[in-house]
C-alpha cells in the first residue's frame, strides 16, 4: 500500500461560508477577481458579495470578467496581462470549472516571461520550468463539477492547434483557500446542474478503476459516487433543494482530492479532444456522450470486475453483483437527470472525426492514457467515439 497526498488548501465548506471569506488571512493586497463572460455570478449577487468580502479584508481589486465554457489561450493570456498590469499580487476566482480553471493558469503565467505556450505540454507546448512561482489563488466555486477548488491542475484550448490541455501541477498552484458555499448554487439551470454532477461523478469513477488506486483514493472517489447517485437527481429536480446541493457540492470537492491522490484516466484526454474541436460542447455533455461505450469497453476486458460491481452498489444497485450492472446503474442515473438523449451531432460532432479525436487526446494528454487499468489502441479508442456517436 502506498500514495502520495498533498493539498494545502483551507477548504471552507457549507452553506453561508462566502461570508467568512473576510476573517481569513489574505495572500496579498490586490486580488484580480475573474468571473465568466455571462451574466450569472451579477445576476445571483455572488459577486458583489465576493468584492465586500475582499474589502472588508483591506483587499483592493480588479475584475477580470471574459472567461468562456471552455477557457481560450488569448483569453488566459488576457488575464495574465491584466494582473500585471493592474499589480495584482494574488488571483480570486469566482465562478465554475472553467473559471477556476483559467484563473490558475493566468496566476502561473503572469509572473512569468515569454509566451504561455511556453510552459505547456502537449503536442506544441514546449513544458519550460517556471522563472517564478505562480500568484496565490483562491477558489470560490459556485458549481458542483470539476472539484478544481483543491487540485493544482488548469486547462485551456488552444483553437490554433486544437489542443485543450491540462496544465500546472505544481505545488504553488493549489489554492490557499477555497470556499465551497452551496448557496452559490442553487441558481444553477437543471441543464447544466447534470452536466456537472457528471463530471465529478467521472473524475471519481475513472480514478477508482484507474491503474493508480489505494485505501486513501478508494475512500474519496466511493464517498462522491455515492453523494452523486443520491443527490444529484434530486439537485437537478429542484435547485433550491439545498441539502442536495451541500451532498453534490460535498462530491465535487472530493473528486478533487479523487484527482489529488489519484488520477482520472483517458475519458477525461478523450473529451478535451471533443471540445478542443468543438467549442461549445460543455465538457459534462462530453463525458456522458461517449461514459456508456467508455467504461463497457473495460468492462468488456474484465480487467476490474469487481470495481465496477463496487461502483454500481454505490450509485445505489444494492443487490449488484455483475460488472454490467454499473453500465445499469449509469443509464438510470443519465435518465433521472435527463441526460440519457445527447447526440454528438447536435454540437457538429461527425462520426468520421472518431480517429481525428483518438489521435488527438493521445497527443494532448497521452499521460491520462497510462492511468487506464489496461493499455487503449488508437482503434480502441477511434471505436469508443463512433459507437458513442448519434
Amino acid at each position: 500500500m502506498q500514495y502520495n497526498f498533498f493539498d494545502p488548501t483551507r477548504v471552507l465548506f457549507g452553506a453561508g461560508q462566502l461570508n467568512e471569506l473576510h476573517n481569513q488571512n489574505m495572500p496579498g493586497k490586490k486580488a484580480m477577481v475573474v468571473i465568466s463572460n455571462g451574466k450569472s455570478t451579477r445576476e445571483s449577487g455572488a459577486l458583489d458579495r465576493t468584492l465586500d468580502q475582499l474589502h472588508q479584508a483591506g483587499v483592493e481589486t480588479a475584475l477580470f470578467d471574459k472567461v468562456e465554457a471552455n477557457p481560450l489561450k488569448s483569453t488566459v493570456e488576457a488575464g495574465a496581462e491584466l494582473a500585471r498590469s493592474a499589480g495584482c499580487d494574488f488571483v480570486v476566482a469566482l465562478g465554475g470549472g472553467s473559471v477556476m480553471d483559467a484563473a490558475k493558469i493566468m496566476a502561473m503565467y503572469a509572473p512569468q516571461s515569454g509566451e504561455l505556450w511556453d510552459y505547456v505540454a502537449g503536442a506544441t507546448g514546449k513544458m519550460q520550468p517556471l522563472e517564478k512561482d505562480p500568484l496565490p489563488v483562491i477558489a470560490i466555486t459556485t458549481t458542483a463539477g470539476t472539484g478544481s477548488e483543491v487540485d493544482q491542475w488548469g486547462v485551456v484550448t488552444n483553437p490554433e492547434t486544437n489542443e485543450k490541455i491540462g496544465c500546472g501541477g505544481m505545488d504553488s498552484l493549489f489554492p490557499v483557500i477555497a470556499v465551497v458555499d452551496p448557496e452559490l448554487m442553487v441558481t444553477v439551470p437543471p441543464k447544466f446542474t447534470a452536466y456537472q454532477g457528471f463530471d465529478a461523478l467521472f473524475h471519481s469513477v475513472e480514478g477508482y478503476i484507474s491503474a493508480i488506486t489505494s485505501p486513501m483514493s478508494d475512500m474519496v472517489q466511493l464517498a462522491a459516487i455515492e453523494n452523486i447517485g443520491k443527490y444529484l437527481p434530486k439537485a437537478v429536480a429542484d435547485g433550491s433543494d439545498l441539502e442536495a446541493r451541500e451532498h453534490v457540492a460535498f462530491a465535487n470537492t472530493m473528486s478533487g482530492y479523487s484527482m489529488v491522490v489519484g488520477a482520472c484516466t483517458s475519458e477525461h484526454s478523450m473529451e478535451h479532444a471533443m471540445s478542443a474541436y468543438h467549442q461549445n460542447l460543455p465538457h459534462g455533455a462530453g463525458l456522458i456522450m461517449i461514459s456508456k461505450e467508455y467504461y463497457q469497453h473495460f468492462i468488456d476486458k474484465h480487467c476490474c470486475d469487481e470495481r465496477f460491481v463496487r461502483m454500481a452498489q454505490a450509485l445505489g444497485m444494492t443487490d449488484a453483483k455483475d460488472p454490467q450492472d454499473f453500465i445499469s446503474a449509469l443509464s438510470t442515473l443519465q435518465e433521472a437527470c435527463g441526460v440519457a438523449d445527447l447526440k454528438m451531432s447536435d454540437y457538429g460532432i461527425a462520426k468520421d472525426e472518431a480517429m481525428t479525436l483518438a489521435k488527438n487526446a493521445r497527443a494532448t494528454m497521452g499521460g491520462l492514457f497510462a492511468c487506464d487499468p489496461v493499455a487503449m489502441t488508437d482503434e480502441e479508442c477511434a471505436a469508443i467515439y463512433e459507437k458513442s456517436w448519434k
